[in-house]
């Protein structure tokens, strides 16, 4: 079962959906701020309802549009007929599982994803961030964490797609890796390699200082945010899958090598 919210409900009282009010007619403060970020869809994979529906209205207060899907076949089909610009993401589904759904997202779509994972389940982040999660949260969680995790992941990847209408091009080269920032592509030896977000991010760092050590507390940092709250095994999950897709032997690497004690290096 998948369901689309269309309409917000704003501080003043009164949804706006169609054939209501429009949001462009109403002046209060809050419609006019949520008219600018209403058209961002995020599409919300959660089996309790009683958890999904004050979810779908807090996002829609901030302005966003919302689709609740209630498990992953359900998540599959709403992704389909929607232009989907972000995926919330709770692991534990009835039937087919959310690394089942991430994993099943990742083969066709760079579409960002946030999973949502219980407390205390390191296990469940490490496995959703090998298979390509963009983020991650954890319940209980804060509801402004949540938001603004999820503004910061909307944020990298509209840079991006902004960066790609620009006439003029950035691109780093280093040994096998060539990547392309403004049109968010990376080639090894010449072939296409798809990487989600936080990977190109920590990589494109990485390939902009090459040569130099890194600290893991910079790395995290840089591409986490000076916030981030949790460990370095996060930063070694996207390492590890950086690997697997530029390095001949991941197992033994020649260009992402690790600097023991002290981080990592990018060798060009």
């Amino acid at each position: 079962m998948w369901r689309k919210t269309t309409g917000v409900l704003s501080e003043c009282g009164r949804a706006r959906g169609p054939g209501r009010l429009s949001r462009s007619s109403c002046r209060c403060s809050f419609c006019r701020r949520v008219s600018l970020t209403v058209s961002t869809k995020i599409l919300i994979v959660e089996d309790e309802e009683s958890l999904a529906d004050p979810l779908s209205y807090l996002l829609e207060k901030e302005g966003f549009s919302t689709v609740w899907a209630a498990d992953g076949p359900a998540a599959l089909e709403a992704f389909e007929a929607n232009e989907v610009d972000l995926v919330l993401l709770d692991l534990m589904l009835p039937g087919m599982s959310g690394t089942d759904v991430c994993r099943k997202l990742r083969a066709s779509s760079s579409v960002p994803i946030i999973m949502v994972t219980a407390r205390d389940s390191e296990i469940d982040k490490v496995v959703g961030l090998e298979l390509g999660a963009d983020d991650y949260v954890t319940k209980p969680y804060s509801t402004r964490e949540l938001i603004a995790r999820i503004r910061a992941v909307l944020r990298r990847g509209g840079e991006s797609a902004a960066e790609e209408a620009e006439p003029s091009r950035d691109v780093l080269i280093g040994g096998r890796v060539t990547m392309d920032v403004e049109r968010h592509s990376v080639l090894v030896d010449g072939q296409p390699v798809r990487m989600p977000l936080k990977e190109f991010d920590l990589l494109e760092y990485l390939m902009r200082n090459a040569g130099r050590v890194l600290t893991r507390s910079q790395l995290i940092d840089m591409i986490w945010g000076a916030d981030y709250v949790g460990d370095t095994k996060t930063l070694d999950v996207h390492v590890k899958r950086l690997r697997s897709k530029i390095e001949e032997e991941p197992s033994k690497p020649k260009q992402l090598v690790t600097v023991r004690g002290l981080g990592y290096k990018f060798e060009a």
